[in-house]
Formats: C-alpha cells, structure tokens, sequence
C-alpha cells in the first residue's frame, strides 16, 4: 500500500494526493501534525533518501527557529531529532510507494518512476 506522509493543507501535498487520485493510486494518509513520525521512520527516510533532502530549510518554520538550533543540526541523527520535535520541517509529501521506493517532495518525474517500480 502507498502511504503519503504529510500535513493536508499543504499545497505540495495536495497535489501530490491530486496526482495519485488522477492514476488511480489508492494510498493511505498519514497526518504527521496529528500522528506523529517515529524516530525510527525518520531515520529510515534519512538513510533512503538523506536527511539532507527530508529537511526543509526553505520553510518558515526552518527560519524561525534559533541560530543555535539551526546551527546544531548537523548529521542525521541531529537533524531527526528536530524534525520529530518540529514535523513542520519534513520536506512534504514523504511517499513510501509499497516499499519499493520512496519520495520526498513535489516530484512528479519520480512518482512516474516510483509507481513503476511499486507496481513491478
């Protein structure tokens, strides 16, 4: 099963749940402002995809917090400790494609890719 991860009023996440309902992708939604992530997902996503990618440092909460909490994320594991404290700085939508790939972000060329290799 597809499992986006994400918060519902984000614009990337709207069209990314707006993309898989126009190719008939059923998938499960996963509100991470209500639900949560693990520290464990979030380290999987950072060794899938690297945590450089899964956190957002454009967004307002990235530029809202301090300069020493900025300052101390620096590895992965800093880093998901952050993102667990603050979900706002995951890079939206996470999508796990049945475990066969896995997205970070608005991309429609690597959904088309991923939703081939799910489907293999």
């Amino acid at each position: 099963m597809v499992t986006v991860y994400g918060i519902p009023n984000c614009d990337s996440v709207k069209k990314a749940r707006e993309w898989l309902a126009a190719h008939q992708v059923a998938y499960v939604f996963h509100d991470f402002k209500k639900q949560g992530v693990s520290a464990e997902l979030l380290a999987q996503w950072a060794a899938a995809a690297g945590w450089e990618r899964v956190l957002n440092r454009q967004g307002q909460t990235w530029r809202k917090l301090d300069a020493a909490a900025q300052a101390g994320v620096v590895d992965g594991s800093s880093a998901c400790a952050l993102m667990q404290l603050h979900t706002s700085l995951i890079k939206r939508p996470v999508i796990d494609w049945s475990g066969a790939a896995l997205t970070v972000g608005w991309q429609p060329d690597a959904f088309e890719a991923a939703l081939a290799q799910a489907l293999t």
